[in-house]
């Protein structure tokens, strides 16, 4: 009895909350019980907006500053500490802040794990009105393999799980971004376990990821690649002609082809004896 209450008592606040949103986004609004689920993540998404905003300018200096981080690495590649070290300093010189890419996924986790623990309830005492998306889950509440529907259910959420993933990894080398396209296909036998609106949630913040992933491809210019190889002050610079354009550059000349074959003369032997 004390350790079920000592284990329930912090998720409890998590539970009533995301159960209240639901309520007024049911009752209040009027949205059936799945489409009350969209909305409230689309409500979390909108919420950590600032957040990923941040995610997005970690990415791409992560992505411009690859190739020096990369030589860090490679020179300290005996010593470990060192290495680290040399790290961050070149995240606090660039202003890199690694970790930034991690939080709104951390964000997110308490609003998951509250909406588990409200299907659950859903589950065991079902509110007014219907818990089905789309006529072809019977129940959100339900295992998501208890009908056909979570099936496909399933599928959605490993296709847009990888496509979401195709925009979060862009600064990742090709093995990573290969484990990590094939992680959705390893946690969907996981996933199939949880409460088919949960899984809902999670197709919902996917395809938000991929929606903001395409808009900011469009909005946010590329970042410049840095320069790998500066430019002494001993080397000097190349001359441009008065109105700033580069003079054309002049080539060799090419050798004359000689004229005909060479003639070989040849000695003459010597006389009759």
């Amino acid at each position: 009895m004390i350790a079920s209450f000592l284990l329930g008592s912090p998720l409890t606040p998590l539970e009533h909350a995301a159960r209240h949103i639901l309520n007024g986004l049911h009752y209040g609004v009027g949205l059936p019980w799945a489409w009350a689920i969209v909305a409230l993540t689309v409500i979390v998404r909108m919420i950590l907006v600032p957040l990923t905003v941040k995610q997005i300018h970690s990415m791409q200096n992560m992505q411009r500053y690859a190739p020096q981080m990369k030589e860090i690495q490679k020179k300290y590649k005996s010593d470990r500490q060192k290495q680290n070290e040399e790290l961050m300093k070149f995240y606090r010189e660039n202003n890199i802040n690694p970790a930034a890419s991690c939080l709104p996924m951390l964000v997110q986790l308490p609003v998951f794990i509250a909406l588990y623990y409200s299907l659950k309830t859903f589950a065991k005492n079902p509110p007014p009105g219907s818990l089905s998306f789309l006529h072809f889950i019977p129940s959100i509440a339900d295992k998501t393999t208890a009908h056909w529907g979570g099936y496909i259910l399933l599928v959605v959420y490993v296709g847009s799980q990888m496509a979401s993933t195709l925009f979060m990894s862009a600064t990742a080398d090709k093995m990573q971004r290969t484990l990590f396209m094939a992680m959705p296909l390893i946690f969907v036998f996981v996933i199939a376990h949880f409460p088919a609106g949960l899984v809902l949630y999670w197709v919902t913040t996917n395809l938000w990821t991929v929606g903001q992933g395409l808009i900011t491809r469009r909005l946010v210019p590329k970042t410049p690649l840095p320069e790998l190889f500066k430019r002494s002050s001993r080397t000097p610079p190349k001359p441009e002609s008065e109105n700033g354009a580069k003079p054309p550059v002049e080539e060799a000349p090419k050798p004359a082809a000689p004229a005909g074959p060479r003639k070989v003369r040849r000695k003459k032997s010597g006389g009759r004896k």
